[in-house]
């Protein structure tokens, strides 16, 4: 099943399909599939066919198509806090990506039914955790999986915000999976050759929705023992988390605010009594002056481009009530001021070194790997090395 979009050439684009095909509709779903990369989740041999809009398969391992993932993710109105359960969980790149919605306070449990693909998900989520360049963004909801048939469930079990079955339900087992669903929660899974989403409304009332057409392999039927009883597969318990754990929490979020606040800032007009002198001589106005200093001192010691020199300047004497083009006049020198203090030092490093290759590359800014901020924060606390390390999770990146 799958090839509904193009191939793209590494994760970003597969997604950009995916979205011009609004098999992505979400945010918090776009979010999740670019922090993941698919091929991550590939035996090394077959990586070149990650970004492929296709299922693959390779004894008992196994990844849905992306389109068929874009719609489960989409169906199951994934928030934080809730609870999931992943019924043939795999090698964990679905419950990977829930876990990225559903964050700290979440609940992530799978069911797997080969035991060597359970082990094979927990080295893909340890290294995804340890390396993964997206995972110090997110408060991550870590799975946990176990080993056994997903219909040998004991029906007194916990039941569950979320459930998704990643194989395909025969009818007689439709209540079965019903039956594993909290009143008001979801769940998704292939039934009758088609993507169904079902909601529960009440203790006996449902809604059901189908989504497209699909192709899966069948529940195996669980095997029978000596006594004629099958074998019972207990679920994760949910675990209460530990005050260390808390702890790491809360220092983590408080650490990441700020990081999220700069990343989501956007221009705006403030309109407020007051608002305007307040903008002005706050310290937003102190870091705009200065820059306009270290601007004008530039200009005098050197040529600019002419693409770099804003059409106004300003003297930095300001009545009462200035007017909004003279904010965005700021604004663009402030914007200048930034590209030049970043420019100056590639400059001078092209005069000193002058080799061919970069006169070649016509003096092109190099690009600089992302930094991690998050980490950068925690190592200077004035914390103990182990204590650093698991802020960090351990963490290489």
């Amino acid at each position: 099943m799958g090839g509904a979009v193009s191939a793209g050439e590494d994760n970003d684009e597969l997604i950009d399909n995916l979205k011009e095909a609004h098999y992505i509709r979400s945010d918090l779903v776009e979010k999740a599939f670019r922090a993941i990369d698919r091929a991550d989740y590939y035996l090394e041999d077959y990586r070149d066919s990650a970004y492929k809009d296709l299922a693959w398969r390779h004894g008992n391992l196994h990844l849905s198509a992306p389109c068929i993932y874009s719609e489960v993710m989409e169906a199951l109105d994934l928030l934080p806090g809730l609870s999931f359960l992943n019924l043939g969980s795999g090698t964990g790149y679905l419950s990977t990506m829930v876990g990225l919605i559903l964050g700290p306070f979440g609940v992530n449990h799978g069911v797997e039914l080969h035991a060597d693909v359970v082990e094979y998900a927990y080295q893909k989520l340890d290294y995804f955790i340890k390396t993964g360049d997206s995972f110090d963004k997110f408060e991550f909801c870590e799975p946990t999986f176990v080993v056994g048939n997903c219909l040998e469930i004991p029906p007194e079990s916990r039941q569950y915000d979320r459930v998704y079955c990643g194989a395909g339900v025969q009818k007689d087992y439709e209540n079965y999976m019903k039956n594993l669903l909290k009143v008001g929660g979801i769940l998704v899974l292939p039934l009758e050759e088609k993507l169904t989403k079902i909601t529960r409304t009440g203790q006996s009332s449902w809604e059901t929705k189908k989504i497209i057409a699909v192709t899966f392999a069948p529940l195996v039927q669980p095997k029978q023992n000596v006594n004629g009883r099958p074998k019972s597969v207990p679920l994760p318990i949910f675990e209460v988390r530990t005050l260390q754990d808390l702890c790491r929490i809360a220092i983590r979020h408080t650490l990441r605010q700020p990081i999220a606040m700069g990343e989501g800032r956007t221009k705006r007009r403030v309109s407020f009594p007051g608002a305007r002198a307040m903008h002005r001589y706050g310290p937003r106005f102190e870091r705009r002056r200065f820059c306009r200093r270290f601007y004008r001192q530039c200009v005098n010691s050197m040529v600019l481009h002419d693409s770099m020199i804003p059409t106004a300047m300003d003297d930095c004497n300001y009545p009462g009530g200035v007017e909004e083009e003279e904010e965005e006049v700021e604004e663009e020198e402030e914007r200048a001021c930034r590209r030049m203090r970043e420019d100056l030092p590639e400059e001078d490093e092209e005069e000193s070194s002058g080799t061919e290759e970069e006169k070649n590359k016509g003096g092109c800014a190099r690009v600089e790997p992302p930094v991690n901020i998050l980490r950068e924060k925690i190592l200077r606390l004035p914390l103990p090395e182990p204590l650093k390390m698991y802020l960090l999770y351990y963490r290489e990146k």
